[in-house]
């Protein structure tokens, strides 16, 4: 088994969940989907749920959260979250929660977890780098603008899930109402294709092998312009470059 792998059990408004293992560790970060619809996407990856170490939430957007509870009453998981996205939500009632900061770095299994806080409009939202054996996978959905931080925590990741949420243009000509098109193109809403090719970049290239677009709006963006956005950013047209989708897994992707 390669020292740390991934796949995307589905990404979009409509659900969220990413599966991560190590030799001997096994996460999931988030979990939108209702757990039977979770469990068919793991089986195609011959993937058991009931082999999770932990589920890591990012924020309590539906998209996001609304499936953490019942997976993990369902398997006995611990849940690992900051506490505002705890109190966010009231049906933890026979969940096991580890409240962390979105501040400081913790071990699950011999994975690291560097948590970090981004602006979106939520409660207390992070998202994560995850370390194994010098490999670094960054996980980077759900903020409305790049900070330094964010840029300096995600410095020098081997593989990067970033957030292509919309094209300005199509945004501005779609179909969501004034207010929403607001939320959305804001400082607290989504990156824009524009604005995850800026943090491209930003960021040092040298190790990067995987690179996932993910979160991409399916009213207001298309596969081939996050692509094409990204390629321009990296300066190259690479085949590890790919779009995440809503409604089917991806394949396993390692880091070796």
């Amino acid at each position: 088994m390669a020292q740390l792998e991934f796949a995307l059990l589905g990404s979009g408004s409509r659900g969220n969940a990413t599966l991560v293992r190590s030799p001997s560790t096994r996460l999931l970060v988030d979990c939108g989907f209702a757990v039977r619809e979770l469990r068919a996407r793991a089986t195609a990856l011959d993937f058991d749920l009931a082999s999770i170490d932990g589920i890591l939430v990012t924020h309590e957007h539906s998209d996001h959260i609304g499936g953490v509870a019942r997976l993990a009453r369902a398997h006995g998981l611990t849940v690992y979250l900051t506490p505002g996205t705890a109190s966010a939500r009231k049906d933890w009632h026979g969940c096991t929660l580890q409240r962390i900061s979105p501040h400081q770095s913790f071990r699950v299994g011999d994975i690291e977890v560097l948590p970090f806080p981004v602006p979106h409009d939520a409660r207390e939202p992070c998202q994560f780098v995850l370390s194994h054996d010098g490999r670094r996978l960054g996980i980077l959905s759900d903020l409305g603008r790049v900070t330094p931080h964010v840029v300096r925590s995600l410095a020098d990741c081997d593989a990067l899930l970033l957030e292509c949420n919309h094209d300005p243009a199509m945004l501005a000509a779609g179909p969501y109402p004034d207010a929403l098109k607001r939320r959305v193109g804001g400082d607290w809403g989504h990156l824009s294709n524009p604005q995850s090719a800026g943090l491209l970049q930003a960021l040092p290239q040298a190790r990067l092998q995987r690179l996932v677009l993910t979160h991409l709006s399916e009213h207001n963006n298309t596969p081939l312009l996050a692509r094409a956005a990204a390629c321009e950013a990296l300066q190259q047209d690479p085949a590890w470059c790919v779009c995440a989708v809503q409604d089917r897994p991806s394949p396993w992707l390692e880091l070796a």
